[in-house]
């Protein structure tokens, strides 16, 4: 996130200045020995010197707004002060030129004193107001996590309930209960323990490889009920990885991305396979096209990828060479987010 850039009004700058010029000289005219032309030229270097530390202090401050900063730069205070110290003894040397009856000595360190109190001011005033927009945008930032993150949970809800899905399995499970099958009550079970871990995973941000298995294991029974022969799928996670964590659903709606963009079929079965390297879990199928493609906005890659993005700040890896068509998912082994 960039931060904004201080902006700050003229009239603020130039007033501001002019009303720390005439506060100068407010001893002066309490003086007895008051002088016009002493209180004018000092109003007038304190004015100059004020509105060339506003200046400063917001370029000092815009050249580093691409870095995120909550505190007190030392550093850059230190960079200002010399500066405004040398600033503050050109203008006074210009004031014993023009005044040159006054002692330069103590009138210099009078003039150095009121510098570093002006510079002091101007900068912690634009500290904290820098520090005032990086806290909105922040603010903000969060907000637009929190709006995806309900969108993502949305449409991740909109996959989990596919009418199609629940349609095509209870066709299957009528097709089953009449042709009296045997596995009848085992494809009840897995349609139910599915629509049961459903409900209780929607509402969690992450849980283990494990228990994303499970939910997968009975996606993909509920599957092979309908297409036979027609899938395949090997499993070759090691336990390390089914110890780590994972979005509620990604590994099936990528499954279920296979099926659909994919020939299942007897004569020509998919083969979908899932296994991990040293850092991230691999899902890989043979790209076999269907003739017709499946109508689809391609909501499931997408909600995937915004997740991980949430919850991981990275993005899932998609390779399709024509031939094979993969996803590389990257290991999460702690939730730290925000």
């Amino acid at each position: 996130m960039q931060q904004q850039k201080i902006k700050i009004s003229q009239a603020i700058i130039w007033i501001s200045s002019l009303f720390l010029g005439i506060l100068s000289s407010v001893p002066q005219l309490a003086s007895h020995d008051f002088n016009l032309k002493e209180a004018i030229v000092n109003s007038a270097i304190t004015s100059a010197f004020s509105v060339i530390m506003w200046y400063l202090n917001i370029y000092m401050l815009n050249r580093n707004s691409g870095k995120r900063r909550q505190n007190i730069s030392y550093s850059r205070l230190m960079i200002v002060l010399a500066f405004g110290m040398v600033i503050m003894f050109g203008l006074a040397w210009i004031q014993q030129l023009i005044l040159s009856h006054i002692n330069f000595g103590p009138t210099m360190l009078m003039i150095e004193v009121r510098g570093i109190l002006i510079n002091l001011v101007c900068y912690m005033f634009l500290t904290l107001l820098q520090n005032n927009y990086a806290g909105q945008q922040v603010q903000l930032e969060l907000e637009k996590v929190k709006s995806d993150n309900l969108g993502a949970q949305y449409e991740l809800l909109k996959q989990q309930v596919n009418p199609h899905f629940l349609f095509n399995s209870l066709n299957t499970l009528k097709s089953m209960v009449e042709t009296q099958d045997s596995e009848s009550v085992d494809f009840i079970m897995k349609l139910s323990d599915f629509y049961r871990f459903t409900l209780e995973s929607r509402k969690l941000d992450l849980i283990t490889v494990q228990e994303e298995m499970k939910t997968l294991d009975s996606y993909l029974f509920l599957q092979k009920a309908r297409f036979g022969e027609g899938i395949t799928f090997t499993n070759e996670l090691n336990d390390e990885v089914l110890k780590t964590l994972i979005p509620p659903f990604t590994l099936q709606l990528l499954v279920e991305n296979c099926i659909k963009h994919n020939i299942v079929s007897k004569s020509k079965p998919l083969h979908i396979k899932i296994y991990n390297t040293e850092d991230k879990i691999i899902i890989e199928n043979p790209i076999q096209r269907k003739m017709i493609p499946e109508d689809s906005l391609g909501v499931g890659l997408n909600n995937v990828n915004m997740r991980y993005k949430h919850l991981l700040e990275k993005e899932i890896n998609i390779l399709d060479d024509e031939k094979i068509f993969q996803i590389k998912l990257p290991f999460i082994h702690e939730y730290n987010h925000y």
